[in-house]
């Protein structure tokens, strides 16, 4: 029975991650009715409906879902392991996938990144911005990076950059007429630019720290975005107090565009850490970008 199924589960896997029979196809080099055919002949062999199909969109069952939970990372864990052993080769090659949020790809990544992979010019990278807490397996990403060396069970932890942390900042003209918070809570008070985050479309609610106690403040104000260079462009501007990476608001506050309050509440963490599964085997080619990004010392 199995193999019968193992191209039909294959395209099926496809067509449920990408929620549509034309991306699938595209993606597989196949056509939409040859598909649809391989998908309606895994569900009659299985007796169960595996998608909901409509004229607009494609959807997993809840029978749909659990198959795609389960196939989905062990056909990765295979194709992993076809590319490590295609790195038997003399040049490490392949495809690595990185998610992060803009400014750890600016600050950190990138930087690293382009000190090595001129010598390697068989290894690609995708960097793919993002601010959400990724399902990189899901996802088929190879790797993710967050502040923190708080991750989920089964994943590995690399630290790639010093510690790093959050600040308050507003411009000069936005406090001309209005009193600097003194403690986090006296921003219910004024306009803060939000953060928008892309998992469940929630808001990013400040996170304060002085003599080991914690303050998180949900803040409100005129301007909401979910990129952060928008978000110090808008504070530069004088619309409201913006709470942001450190690095990215530096220039601005030497540069007296902006001044920063709550400095005495606003602690380091333990920087960047690139997280990964740690039941994957590491291609060669992942062993060098993992490597390059490093934090020494």
């Amino acid at each position: 029975m199995l193999r019968e199924n193992v191209t039909d589960l294959m395209a099926f896997v496809v067509v449920a991650r990408e929620r549509s029979f034309t991306r699938a196809a595209a993606q597989l080099g196949l056509s939409q009715s040859g598909i649809s055919h391989s998908i309606r002949g895994l569900e009659e062999r299985l007796g169960v409906r595996l998608l909901t199909r409509t004229t607009r969109s494609v959807s997993p069952t809840p029978e749909g879902e659990r198959l795609l939970a389960t196939m989905a990372p062990r056909f990765l864990e295979i194709e992993q392991e076809l590319f490590a052993l295609s790195d038997l080769r003399e040049k490490p090659a392949g495809m690595i996938r990185i998610t992060a949020d803009d400014f750890a790809i600016d600050t950190v990544l990138w930087p690293k990144l382009q000190k090595v992979l001129c010598n390697y010019p068989e290894i690609k990278v995708e960097l793919v911005v993002d601010y959400g807490l990724t399902d990189i397996v899901a996802e088929r990403f190879d790797a993710g990076v967050r502040l923190g060396e708080i991750i989920s069970q089964g994943m590995i932890a690399a630290r790639i950059s010093g510690n790093q942390r959050m600040v308050a900042v507003g411009a000069p003209a936005y406090f001309a007429d209005r009193s600097e918070p003194i403690v986090p809570q006296d921003l219910t008070g004024h306009n803060c630019i939000n953060l928008r985050l892309p998992t469940k479309g929630g808001l990013y609610a400040w996170e304060f720290e002085k003599d080991g106690q914690d303050f998180k403040v949900r803040v409100n104000g005129q301007l909401t975005s979910n990129g952060v260079r928008q978000i110090l462009q808008m504070a530069c501007d004088g619309y409201g107090i913006a709470f942001i990476p450190e690095g990215l608001a530096l220039p601005d506050l030497q540069a007296g565009r902006l001044v920063q309050v709550l400095g005495d509440f606003c602690p380091y963490y333990p920087g960047y850490h690139l997280y990964y599964p740690s039941r994957r085997q590491p291609s060669a080619a992942f062993s060098i970008v993992l490597d390059a990004l490093r934090e020494r010392g």
